[in-house]
């Protein structure tokens, strides 16, 4: 139940009501009518643009247009007044019954309550994290790790066919430096002093692997040249690292669909067939880039290269796929990587890429634009850096891994579902303090803490409930006497919670997960704020003593709260809390 849509359909039906009458003429678009609520909630439980967007095209002034669909709408029982206000917005009460009707709606679904098959099961392909397997994953691969899970399970619950992805970053030079890193790990288990060169990773959690290497080939490879040991030791750290990186992200609560290794691409005509998919639509060409600009580096030189005309689908300059010494440039195998997904048949694709990837977003995007002929949209959604802090002060070493904090870390400090949530207390483009000290503070100031309070205290209330005999089950609290919830305040909690189906549809079109952490804390200070009136007002209170009647009816709404608090929290990858510890 989407009371809005409701509402929004009933104002279309007063426009054409309208046209039919020759108020307003025929054949106006409405496409871009809303009823929203309203800024202040002091004007009103819904507003709509409906006069203001029509008013040009109608070529009649805002406010007539306002007045006359005031006067169709008052005649709706589910509206109880239109008022208009200011240049020509149109601001609507609803009967109470509206949102008694919501709540029974909450208790009847339950965790179903505000999902939508918006997605009418397209394909989508969400890939995050994708870090280089090189060691474990750092706080910023854990921002992307959080958002990237969080919009696969926003896109599942509004009706998509959602594939959680990560891409091995395999392919490159990265892999034979962690390759020589775990050899000289593998020689210091035999007994050797070695010395790790810079470009090489010192960290601690290559000594396990070091050991592993040395139980399962002896000394074979003891003082060998690379030449005998590059590739096998190169494969084994491969699959040593991303066993680490599994372990780390499914400490997270985060579990992938698919792990699609970039080294599949090369030897296998993958990168070929994607860039002679670009050269039949005359994409593909030899030429010469124009210098950058600004100040030259010293090694410019007019080359002649192999290009992709990314120019002809949206980006600033065309894009090198191969080098003038024959070998592929970074963005070939992405290329093919990306035109393996649009052959797998997904109707669009998200990457969630950290800041530093900024200007790569328009060359993908044209990649994607020009492979699918503009059928398969790609989203790219940037995560800012996380500052951390201990003590009010910047924490920023790791033992364990050399030089930066883990994810296990992180996790290890203040848990899974605290990391999840706070991670998305900020929109991903935005940058994001994470204070240990704060984030496990029980106070209004830690959302998590003061929406999992919200949980609690309605799991609280439910007990006593039940202790003093009194049926709280969701099919009995739907038909409870509703109209004993009547409180302005009571009321207010009601419409947040009837916001809930809309914000969720808006949240999975923009592809903005941290909208949910947002609603989520503004519904639980609505349940606090109702809670706290309780202690100077015993009638606003959930347990009414000897009267079981209103009892139920009071706890109908503070069940719906958690019934909706618990989907959010889905979404989120956070386990709800039944009581606080």
């Amino acid at each position: 139940m989407n009371l809005f849509t409701e509402i929004r359909s009933a104002v279309i039906d007063a426009l054409d009501v309208l046209e039919a009458d020759g108020v307003l003429p025929s054949g106006l678009d409405n496409a871009n009518v809303t009823v929203e609520p309203p800024r202040d909630p002091a004007h009103g439980d819904m507003a709509t643009n409906a006069a203001m967007v029509l008013a040009k095209p109608a070529g009649k002034k805002p406010r007539d247009i306002a007045e006359a669909l005031a006067a169709q709408l008052s005649a709706d029982p589910r509206i109880t007044s239109a008022e208009v206000a200011g240049p020509g917005f149109l601001n609507l009460r609803l009967a109470d019954e509206q949102w008694h009707g919501v709540l029974r709606a909450v208790l009847a679904a339950g965790a179903d309550f505000g999902r939508s098959d918006m997605g009418q099961g397209r394909r989508v392909n969400v890939e995050y994290v994708s870090a280089n397997p090189t060691g474990p994953l750092h706080v910023g691969h854990t921002r992307g790790a959080v958002f990237g899970d969080a919009l696969a399970g926003l896109l599942d619950f509004t009706g998509h066919d959602v594939t959680r992805e990560y891409y091995i970053n395999d392919g490159g030079a990265q892999v034979d430096v962690l390759a020589r890193s775990v050899y000289l790990r593998y020689l210091e288990a035999h007994g050797q002093a070695v010395a790790f060169e810079d470009g090489t990773y010192p960290g601690d959690y290559l000594i396990a692997v070091g050991e592993a290497l040395k139980a399962k080939v002896g000394d074979a490879y003891v003082d060998r040249p690379e030449s005998e040991w590059l590739v096998v030791v190169r494969e084994f750290a491969t699959d040593a690292m991303m066993d680490l990186i599994r372990a780390d992200l499914k400490a997270l609560g985060v579990e992938m669909d698919m792990f699609y290794s970039e080294k599949s691409l090369y030897g296998t005509g993958r990168i070929e067939a994607a860039l002679e998919a670009l050269d039949a639509k005359g994409l593909i060409y030899e030429g010469v880039l124009e210098p950058p600009k600004g100040k030259l580096p010293e090694d410019w030189e007019p080359r002649e290269q192999t290009l992709f005309k990314s120019t002809e689908h949206g980006d600033d300059v065309d894009r090198p796929v191969k080098k003038s010494d024959g070998g592929w440039t970074y963005f070939a195998p992405d290329i093919a990587y990306h035109y393996d997904k649009i052959t797998r048949g997904f109707d669009a694709l998200i990457d969630v890429f950290g800041a530093d990837h900024g200007g790569y977003v328009k060359r993908m995007k044209a990649a994607v634009s020009a492979l699918s002929d503009g059928q398969v949209s790609l989203d790219v959604k940037l995560t800012q850096l996380v500052k951390l802090y201990k003590n009010g002060k910047p924490f920023k070493m790791s033992k364990r891994a050399g030089t930066f904090v883990t994810l296990r870390d992180v996790v290890d400090l203040v848990g899974a579902d605290v990391t999840r949530f706070v991670m998305l207390t900020r929109k991903n483009d935005a940058p994001l303090d994470f204070d240990f000290d704060k984030v496990l503070e029980q106070s209004k100031d830690n959302p998590v803490f003061y929406v999992q309070y919200a949980h609690a205290r309605v799991c609280s209330v439910m007990r006593k409930a039940e202790a003093a005999g009194i049926d709280v089950n969701d099919d009995v609290l739907a038909k409870a006497e509703l109209e004993r919830v009547s409180h302005e305040a009571e009321l207010t909690l009601a419409r947040k919670i009837a916001e809930w189906p809309r914000l969720v549809e808006i949240a999975g079109r923009t592809n903005e997960p941290h909208r949910v952490a947002f609603y989520l804390y503004d519904l639980a200070s609505d349940l606090h704020s109702l809670w706290n009136r309780g202690h100077d007002h015993p009638e606003l209170r959930f347990l009414q003593e000897s009267d079981s009647v209103t009892t139920q009816a009071k706890i109908a709404l503070a069940r719906s709260v958690n019934v909706v608090i618990s989907a959010g929290l889905g979404i989120l990858g956070v386990t709800p809390a039944d009581e606080m510890r």
